[in-house]
Formats: C-alpha cells, sequence, structure tokens
C-alpha cells in the first residue's frame, strides 16, 4: 500500500474519532456554576427546609468547603432555574453567604422532574409523615402520566404492575402503606402538623383523613377542648358516624372525653410541670430517679405513722 495511502486512511480515523469525542462532550453534562438568586424551588416542593440542627451543620459544612454536591435544575420559561434536587443545600449556601453554586442544568419535563426530586429526597433517614405523603402523591401522579404515554412500551413496568404498587416496591412498602401516607393529604395542615409533631397518631390520622374540611374543624376544636388525642378505635368510631350522617362538634366531643382503658392504669405528668422543680442540668432519668427516691421516703414516713 503506498506510503499517502495509509496517511490518508490513519487521517481519516483520527478525524472519525474526533468527530465522536466532540459529540460525546457535547452531550456530557456539565456542572456550572449559577447565581444563587436565578435558582428558584420546585413547584409544590413537599419536604420542608427547616432552620434545625441539621441545617446549621450543613452551613458549618458549606462556609469550611464550599457545595461539594452539585445541585439538579432545569431552566424555567419565565427565566432562572427550578431546582429538582438541592434545595437544603441552596439554603445552606444562603445561610453561608455563598453568590453562586454548582449546578447540573437539565431539560426534564415535569414527570421526570417530579419522580428525580421525590426519589433524590426519599433517601433522607428523617422524613416527616407529611413530606411522605406528599411526596407520594406527587410520584403516584407522575408515574400514571408516564404510564399513560403512547411512548412507553408494553414491557414498562408501570404497564404490569399498578402505579402505587411500583411506588411501594421502590420505597420497601406496600401498596396499602402507600395508600394510606396519601390518604394524609386529606388532612387539614392544623390536623397534618399535629401528626407531624407526633400529637395525633399514624393509624387514627388515616382514619380522620375521611371526614370532611368542616368534620375536621369540629373535631379539632373537639380535640382541644378535651384534651386529648384520639385512639385508633375513636377514630374509627367517629369516620363510621360521619358517613351515617351523625358527626357533629357533640358528638366528637363525647367521643373524645371518654376515659381510655388505657389511661386508667397510669399517671402522666407532663415535662413542663416536673422541669420546675429540677435544676436544667437533670436528665428525664435524674428527674425519676430523684422522683423514686421522695416516694421511698414518703411511703417510710406513712409506714411510721400508721405503726404509732
Amino acid at each position: 500500500m503506498p506510503k499517502n495511502s495509509l496517511n490518508v486512511s490513519l487521517k481519516g480515523a483520527d478525524d472519525i474519532f474526533s468527530t465522536e469525542e466532540s459529540r460525546q462532550e457535547q452531550q456530557r453534562e456539565q456542572v456550572q456554576q449559577i447565581p444563587i438568586g436565578e435558582l428558584f424551588p420546585f413547584k409544590n416542593h413537599p419536604f420542608k427546609v427547616l432552620d434545625d440542627e441539621s441545617m446549621q451543620r450543613t452551613v458549618e459544612s458549606v462556609e469550611q468547603y464550599g457545595v461539594l454536591s452539585p445541585l439538579i435544575a432545569r431552566p424555567r420559561p419565565e427565566g432562572g432555574y427550578e431546582i429538582i434536587s438541592g434545595h437544603r443545600r441552596q439554603h445552606a449556601a444562603q445561610l453561608a453567604g455563598l453568590d453562586a453554586l454548582p449546578v447540573i442544568v437539565r431539560n426534564m419535563d415535569d414527570d421526570a422532574a417530579v419522580l428525580l426530586m421525590v426519589d433524590s429526597n426519599l433517601q433522607r433517614e428523617n422524613i416527616l409523615p407529611s413530606e411522605r405523603a406528599f411526596a407520594y402523591k406527587m410520584k403516584l401522579e407522575a408515574l400514571k402520566n408516564q404510564g399513560a404515554r403512547s411512548d412507553l412500551t408494553s414491557t414498562q413496568l408501570v404497564s404490569k404492575l399498578r402505579s402505587n404498587e411500583q411506588l411501594g416496591a421502590e420505597n420497601n412498602q406496600s401498596r396499602e402503606t402507600v395508600r394510606r401516607f396519601i390518604r394524609l393529604t386529606n388532612l387539614v395542615p392544623e390536623l397534618l402538623d399535629m401528626v407531624d409533631e407526633k400529637k395525633i397518631a399514624f393509624n387514627p390520622a388515616v382514619e380522620l383523613s375521611y371526614l370532611d374540611e368542616s368534620q375536621q374543624r369540629d373535631f379539632l376544636e373537639a380535640m382541644n377542648d378535651t384534651q386529648n388525642a384520639p385512639s385508633l378505635s375513636q377514630a374509627q368510631r367517629l369516620k363510621r358516624l360521619a358517613q351515617e350522617g351523625h358527626f357533629s362538634y357533640d358528638v366528637a366531643f363525647a367521643v373524645m372525653g371518654e376515659e381510655k382503658k388505657d389511661e386508667l392504669d397510669k399517671v402522666v405528668i407532663k415535662n413542663d410541670t416536673l422541669r420546675k422543680y429540677f435544676p436544667r442540668s437533670f436528665t428525664p432519668k435524674q428527674m425519676e430517679d430523684t422522683i423514686i427516691k421522695l416516694l421511698d421516703q414518703w411511703q417510710r414516713k406513712q409506714q411510721r405513722q400508721n405503726e404509732r
């Protein structure tokens, strides 16, 4: 083969690889530094960004090392970028006084963005019931929308399983558990906050979600007036009464005012009541030990008096 022919052949191969490399470079996602003022929260973002102890640790880390993991965002039609993943990092960066953040920009439709946003947040260790409830609801709607698309083949998992079955499998929970979490989205905000604060247990809250808004308001007033949290059996009875058309504030007050069986054998003293008698440095265990010692002393004193 002539020498010049070999050169032409090699040159052609170089051009091919060079073109492929540039094509891959164009497709590869780039991390961009985007001004923090151009980043906006995801619409109806269900996860709360709280200024708690965990956030303070994140702020300290950002101040020392910067934001190490890029955010993911998508362009907004009205300008700027909508955050899909990284709301906590963005808030920490604001508190730390950063002007720009590393961001991967992706062009994503609403359903794909919802799925990524929910999945990236469900990996967190501590998730409030309200956060999980609205996240599941948003993801379920996105899965249903994707399942209805004509560009998905019949072999897709969405077409083989009901969407809430898929959602449950992805989060190691049953379809029924997913459905019950989503029921919480029917609670009025005040009741849902009580679920997050563990003032109302999960199972009674699910039953209360079947009351309409007016009935929930009446129940909330009855709960506050009786100073009682609902048991599962009470919530189930209130649900049944509502379905039968017999629900009212007076009915809710009567049910919530009942003495619960598990309360007959226990005495509950509020923490605020006890705290005023002990130094702030005392732990709950130290408080308990002190109370027992005082009761032992009182008991011995009573015995001595009875022996006289």
